[in-house]
């Protein structure tokens, strides 16, 4: 398993696996198979999978330590941008079908509806965590600086959570919300947890 995360071959392939929920959306789209309101579905679509991306993002540094498989590292910088690409077609989408791309609208429409400026300010948070996520940018940051800035990631996923819970509380549905709740919160206090535990800080 090991020899082939380190596969010259393996970030292509998940880059591609990445790749996969845009092109069954996209499919989804042009064939009308979206349902009786093909533009909300395709704007929740690529919304949830922005937030399952950055579940994935999440576990790689748990998982990488409890299964002592380190080579998972190289995959986090992959998945952190593939929940950005994934928030910005979710915003994009927004945007475009709901807003008709009209930025008096849509900056009226955010100050005006909570779940919205929330998610909004998430997109906005997770924007210097892209542009910071090159190597040289970690040099021009300095490890700790970076490292300091790359923590805004605690705050986007409540955040971003929050966002999910008041979109689906329009019609009620709240079974989805506690699934994710408890993965980002498992995800967050083993975190949490790993910070008071000195030896497991150092192998972070």
């Amino acid at each position: 398993m090991r020899s082939l995360l380190l596969h010259r071959r393996a970030k292509p392939l998940v880059f591609v696996l990445c790749l996969l929920p845009l092109a069954w959306l996209s499919y989804g789209a042009a064939a009308d198979q979206l349902g009786a309101n093909p533009a909300e579905a395709l704007i929740r679509g690529l919304g949830d999978w922005a937030l399952r991306f950055l579940c994935l993002a999440l576990a790689v540094t748990p998982l990488r330590i409890r299964t002592r498989t380190p080579q998972l590292a190289r995959f986090r910088r992959l998945l952190g941008l593939f929940t950005f690409f994934y928030a910005c077609l979710h915003l994009l989408a927004y945007g475009w079908l709901d807003m008709g791309l009209d930025p008096g609208d849509i900056g009226r429409d955010i100050l005006k509806r909570p779940f919205i400026l929330v998610g909004f300010a998430s997109w906005l948070l997770l924007l210097p965590l892209a542009l910071t996520s090159t190597h040289r940018a970690v040099r021009a940051l300095g490890g700790r600086q970076w490292q300091a800035l790359h923590r805004l990631v605690y705050v986007v996923a409540p955040l971003v959570l929050l966002h999910f819970f008041w979109m689906r509380a329009g019609k009620n549905d709240f079974a989805e919300v506690a699934v994710y709740a408890l993965i980002l919160g498992a995800l967050l206090l083993e975190r949490l947890l790993r910070y008071f535990e000195p030896k497991s800080r150092l192998s972070a």
